[in-house]
């Protein structure tokens, strides 16, 4: 049985790490990883609940509204009434969402690029051949629990 632990704190460290080294040249005001994870998680349901989202990321409701706020008044997500009936409201990413988005992914892919130019062609083909496996893998960890 392959021990997780090791990969996981990976993940972790490598995440971390994009995020710090590539957002400064990026220009988009510093976004905290809770509001993030909220954005992206719009970005990729839009239509979404706020009740959606917090179960999602295993949050209370409350606290993903507060957050969501953030985002609303930074012009990243809209809500949408539903006509029928009032209570229901569906979150969906802005124009300006999708741009920062592509920018910031933009920069995660050059500091990888950037860090990975050290590794040996063989590693980086063993990533490369893993990518599939990852990409299923978190799929899977983006599933509502």
């Amino acid at each position: 049985m392959l021990d997780y632990r090791p990969l996981a704190v990976s993940i972790i460290d490598i995440s971390s790490d994009i995020r710090r080294k590539s957002h400064n040249d990026t220009g988009v005001r510093p976004l905290s990883n809770g509001v993030l994870e909220i954005l992206r998680v719009i970005e990729s349901h839009p239509g979404i609940t706020v009740a959606e989202v917090a179960s999602r990321l295993g949050r209370q409701f409350s606290n993903v509204s507060v957050q969501l706020r953030e985002l609303v008044a930074a012009g990243l997500v809209t809500r949408v009434r539903d006509a029928a009936d009032k209570r229901f409201v569906a979150l969906y990413p802005t124009p300006e969402s999708q741009r920062i988005k592509k920018l910031l992914e933009g920069a995660w892919a050059e500091a990888l690029v950037s860090a990975s130019s050290r590794l040996l062609p063989e590693e980086r083909e063993q990533i490369a051949a893993s990518l599939p496996a990852l990409q299923r893998l978190a799929a899977f960890l983006s599933e509502p629990e």
